[in-house]
């Protein structure tokens, strides 16, 4: 069985077809967030950190960290504000030590600057994932040698210079050519998790029944985990929840094994928990019985994030706030 392994620097999380399905918290990320942005841009880091502790709590594994912030007022001081490659190299170590030191989860180092890749992963603790890799013959000859270097798994996206296809046999296509042009570097596919790009349902009506048989094939053909921006399917419906909780357990079914996405919804978390059961990854029940203990907090009053952080507290013997290390 294919089995990626993650780390922190006391925790280890395996991502694998045998394993529950890996959450990783997306919410650390300034890109369309403008308050989170403007924070960062102060050196205020208090969302940031709530972020990552209520993350934990609701059940993320991972988190990943992203580090795409426009700091608006600085631009126009500086005019190297303007450039990414200026700002993410700078804030990514920050918020990576930031977050590493509230909570134990392995992280997901997330950008599309190369010198912020390196940024993070120089200052993460354990074996992070690197966010990522696509086919685009310039990325693969930036980012494999990092992966090579650091000794780190790489979500591999299933776009090239082309672009994004709507044709999922070309996706199927561009991720096999990751795979192997990673093997060329000697790294092997049991680090590669790829993220076979869902598109809104909203906009293409097989985008459902491509995912699932692309994720089909990716295990099959490949041999290689998947993940995915969970909420990207429902792209500008309403009630989008109800979709993307719809979603999961139907892509976990075909063999999805992890998904980007926000774990502070009891909706989605609540489908992937009973998936996990359904799919036997779930022993004797225990993580559904602990989460059924939060669904009835949350029915008398308490919200989902309060619930969890509450549930997270007394099973590791805490009664009181969370300290900082």
């Amino acid at each position: 069985m294919t089995r990626t392994v993650l780390e922190s620097k006391s925790k280890t999380v395996v991502i694998g077809f045998d394993e529950p399905f890996c959450v990783i918290g997306e919410r650390i990320n300034p890109t369309g967030r403008k308050k989170l942005a403007a924070e960062l841009e102060m050196d205020d880091f208090s969302t940031v950190e709530k972020d990552a502790i209520e993350q934990v709590a609701c059940g993320a594994m991972v988190l990943d960290i992203n580090s795409g912030a426009v700091f608006t007022n600085k631009m126009a001081q500086d005019p190297r504000y303007a450039d990414n490659n200026f700002v993410e190299p700078m804030l990514m170590p920050e918020l990576v030590k930031r977050v590493q030191s509230l909570v134990d989860v392995p992280l997901c180092i997330d950008s599309s600057v190369p010198g912020a890749l390196e940024a993070g992963l120089e200052a993460a603790e354990g074996r992070p994932l690197l966010n990522s890799v696509t086919g685009e013959e310039e990325r693969l000859e930036i980012v494999l040698p990092l992966v090579k270097k650091y000794n780190v798994p790489v979500v591999a996206i299933s776009n090239d210079d082309t672009g994004i296809s709507e044709d999922p046999d070309v996706r199927f296509a561009v991720a096999k050519k990751i795979v192997e042009r990673a093997a060329d570097f000697g790294i092997p596919a049991h680090d590669i998790v790829v993220d076979p790009l869902v598109m809104p349902i909203g906009a293409m009506a097989t985008a459902g029944q491509q995912v699932f048989s692309l994720v089909r094939r990716l295990r099959d053909e490949l041999g290689v985990n998947t993940t995915c921006g969970a909420s990207n399917v429902s792209f500008g419906l309403p009630h989008r929840h109800g979709i993307n909780a719809a979603f999961l357990p139907m892509a976990i079914g075909a063999g999805m094994t992890s998904a980007i996405m926000n774990p502070v919804r009891q909706v989605e978390m609540e489908a992937i928990k009973a998936a996990n059961m359904l799919m036997n990854h779930d022993p004797n029940g225990g993580q559904w019985i602990g989460f059924s203990r939060v669904i009835d907090a949350v029915n008398e009053g308490a919200t989902f994030a309060e619930a969890s952080k509450a549930a997270a507290e007394a099973g590791s013997g805490r009664g009181g706030r969370r300290r900082r290390r």
